[in-house]
């Protein structure tokens, strides 16, 4: 049996599991229209792999002597679904199982080590959540995986295995590759600020279909979401408000122009310009207690930096017209200083007289780029595209992120930033 139709029927199994409990084996047939001996070979694949179990006969239902059948159910510990986020300085996991619960989660930090390094972390960091847990990888149905930005290469690409002829090294193809190889499950890759957008659109309490998000971390990046759907671009790099030109004779910026956003918001752009104008600071936390004592420099520089962002926004929502515009990264709750900035700025900017953007920090916390790794798997997946989703199949929400955050605390370390 082809490989993808196999994964096609394995997926209509589980939906039906997943929307009425355990059944039989009959009944299942039944539902999904496959012959018994095809079922029969859908449904020996998959409890082999531990995606779903016996739970017990219908031996107290069953009428005349006939042979009692076995029922079907979705294995509880059973790791359906893989979201990964590669930031600069840490790796975040999130697993889903068959009902889009996120089952597990935790977190490693790795300092901006090499890409071997981060996807090694990776690996040992999903092992241990699944030991400490009990979740198993077997039947993994997607992983979703995003990278840091600028990410232009075409997003939600579909990859059974690592493709021989892919440009070497480079952050996506060997994250997509490792993951492809270990798991053997299909692997989607994308910029962990964009996915990190469609977490919030989905995911957050307030969540809206029209949503213009961006992240301030060691890195600026963004993402748009239409009509609930994450918006990637004919080269997937929509969205990408970091590198947006805020000040032409701002400073040099890694992608080669001058003046981007990323020059002047980003956290390091801001602990540089305090230090610049005098005010010692290394950290996030030194600048937390700059700001608790209302030191000048960093009010002022906090301000700059909000305003660049301000202008950046307000062109944007002029022309996308967004019901929410979210500011992210730690920053935001440390330095409230810039989401106030950026806003006042984003209304100066607005048309007069129009109904302005709900301009808000981030509901969700640093590392939702997993969460939305996620979201994509359950929007974008061919494997789940050509099925209507029942309303019991919609991705998690409130409880299950819940869930999330508490289980975070598995993880090795922890770290912020995009």
């Amino acid at each position: 049996m082809h490989a993808l139709v196999r994964r096609t029927h394995e997926e209509r199994v589980l939906r039906v599991l997943r929307e009425h409990g355990a059944l039989s084996r009959g009944q299942i047939a039944r539902a999904v229209g496959l012959s018994r001996t095809t079922l029969s070979e859908i449904t020996g694949s998959l409890l082999q792999r531990g995606a779903i179990v016996v739970v017990d006969t219908d031996a107290a239902k069953r009428e005349g002597s006939g042979r009692p059948a076995e029922r079907l159910a979705l294995d509880p510990a059973s790791g359906q679904f893989m979201g990964v986020d590669f930031g600069h300085r840490r790796v975040q996991v999130a697993v889903a199982d068959a009902s889009h619960e996120i089952v597990v989660s935790g977190s490693a930090r790795y300092d901006d080590a090499p890409w071997p390094i981060r996807i090694d972390l990776a690996f040992r960091l999903i092992d241990r959540l699944g030991a400490e847990s009990g979740v198993h990888y077997g039947a993994l149905q997607g992983i979703g995986i995003g990278v840091p930005g600028p990410y232009s290469a075409t997003p939600g690409v579909l990859v059974m295995a690592p493709h021989e002829s892919a440009a070497a090294g480079t952050p996506e193809v060997s994250a997509q590759a490792a993951f492809a190889t270990r798991f053997g499950a299909p692997v989607i890759v994308d910029n962990n600020t964009r996915l990190a957008a469609l977490a919030e659109a989905v995911f957050g309490r307030s969540s809206v279909e029209d949503l213009l998000y961006l992240r301030l971390s060691d890195g600026v990046g963004g993402g748009l979401v239409v009509g609930g759907r994450l918006v990637t671009g004919s080269s997937g790099l929509a969205g990408e408000l970091g590198h947006v030109t805020a000040d032409p004779n701002g400073p040099e910026c890694r992608c080669g122009k001058k003046g981007c956003v990323e020059t002047l918001a980003s956290v390091p752009a801001i602990l540089r310009a305090c230090r610049e104008q005098g005010l010692a600071i290394e950290d996030l936390a030194d600048l937390a207690a700059a700001v608790e004592r209302s030191h000048p420099v960093a009010d002022q520089v906090l301000r700059v930096a909000g305003t660049a962002v301000g202008r950046v926004l307000g062109v944007a929502s002029l022309i996308l017209d967004p019901a929410d515009i979210v500011i992210g990264g730690e920053i935001t709750r440390v330095a409230p200083a810039v989401l106030q900035q950026a806003a006042a700025t984003i209304a100066i900017e607005h048309f007069p007289g129009v109904a302005k953007p709900v301009v808000r920090r981030a509901e969700l916390s640093d590392d939702d780029g997993a969460l939305g790794a996620l979201a994509a798997l359950f929007h974008s997946s061919p494997l789940l595209a050509a099925y209507p989703e029942a309303p019991e199949a919609n991705p998690a929400g409130p409880a299950s992120i819940e869930r999330a955050r508490k289980t975070t605390n598995r993880g090795v370390a922890y770290g912020r930033g995009q």
